[in-house]
């Protein structure tokens, strides 16, 4: 079931303001190396049809520029700074995902609910083994989402990602009251618990990121809340999968990623298979010797930096036969 109010970004690009007509905007399909709250003005009220973005969670890890230590005060104000920055940007069937962790989601869902409509808490099961952890408290082993729309007429594809029935369960309900039932023939509508296994060193997909996202979860989102040839928005780019899954399922993207070190990570997984980097993949203004001092307002980071050099390798471990990996 397909819902979408209005009008949406297909095949051709969306003009800024003060291009020529028809030309494309300057800010698509691109991933700019610096401050979201900066990078944000470049882009037009009013020309997004989904914001996905997994923004830094404030626990102390280290993403090699010491911005994930702010105090829970500090935190939140910025949260709300770059949230009152980023949601003019929708259009007015828009839509947004936030991953967030259990410790903040509380006030972060409260800050949103005051600007938009909360549809869904996702739960996102990492497929992780119960081990370690405190022995006074469970072993958190899931990230929470949080799916918001900006109206009524907000754009849905449940058809994009129905999941389809083992052929067990479509013989058991293949009586004559369910044939020709289009439910039935294109599978059952995603729960709200989603099952991933996270992405493991030896994954093939993995990436010299912290906390990288499977493109699985990423292209579900982008596929049921964004039309073909519109446009996703992500603050904070990290690896660039938000990026990549919007090329895969044949959706425009921009974004942002203030750390180097992840925009050429995120470079170099959006050239083109056995391609030369190019400045067009990403762009960074690479004369700020500012930029780490400036990560203290941001955390968890996603990113892509354009004629930055290729990252280093990552090395590999020899696969072990432990957990069970979901192919993606």
């Amino acid at each position: 079931m397909k819902t979408a109010g209005a009008e949406s970004v297909a095949g051709g690009l969306p003009a800024q303001a003060g291009s020529a007509p028809g030309a494309p905007a300057p800010w698509l399909d691109k991933v700019f190396c610096e401050d979201a709250l900066e990078g944000l003005q470049r882009i037009p009220d009013g020309t997004i049809d989904l914001i996905l973005t997994d923004p830094p969670y404030n626990l102390g890890k280290d993403y090699g520029n010491g911005s994930d230590q702010q105090s829970e005060e500090a935190f939140l104000a910025w949260t709300e700074r770059w949230i009152d920055a980023a949601l003019p940007k929708l259009k007015d069937n828009g839509s947004l995902y936030i991953f967030t962790t259990w410790r903040y989601s509380p006030e972060i869902f409260v800050m949103l609910k005051r600007r938009m409509t909360m549809l869904n808490e996702i739960v996102w099961d990492r497929r992780v083994p119960s081990m370690g952890g405190s022995v006074r408290s469970y072993s958190s082993v899931h990230d929470t989402v949080g799916f918001f729309v900006r109206g009524r007429q907000y754009y849905f594809d449940l058809d994009a990602v129905r999941i389809p029935y083992d052929a067990a369960t479509k013989k058991a309900r293949s009586r004559s009251i369910f044939v020709g039932a289009k439910w039935l023939e294109q599978g059952y509508n995603p729960k709200d618990v989603w099952s991933v296994s996270r992405l493991h060193r030896q994954h093939a997909e993995r990436v010299d990121h912290p906390t990288q996202k499977p493109l699985e979860i990423i292209e579900r989102m982008v596929k049921a809340s964004c039309p073909p040839g519109g446009v996703v928005l992500d603050p904070f780019m990290g690896s660039g999968t938000t990026a990549v899954a919007a090329r895969n399922t044949g959706r425009h993207f921009t974004g942002f990623e203030l750390n180097p070190d992840y925009c050429r990570i995120a470079t170099e997984r959006l050239a083109p298979p056995s391609a030369q980097l190019s400045p067009a993949a990403a762009e960074t203004p690479r004369s700020d010797p500012t930029a780490r001092a400036r990560t203290a307002v941001r955390a968890k980071t996603p990113g892509s930096d354009p004629g930055l050099s290729a990252p280093k390798p990552v090395k590999r471990k020899r696969k072990q036969p432990s957990i069970t990996e979901t192919t993606e």
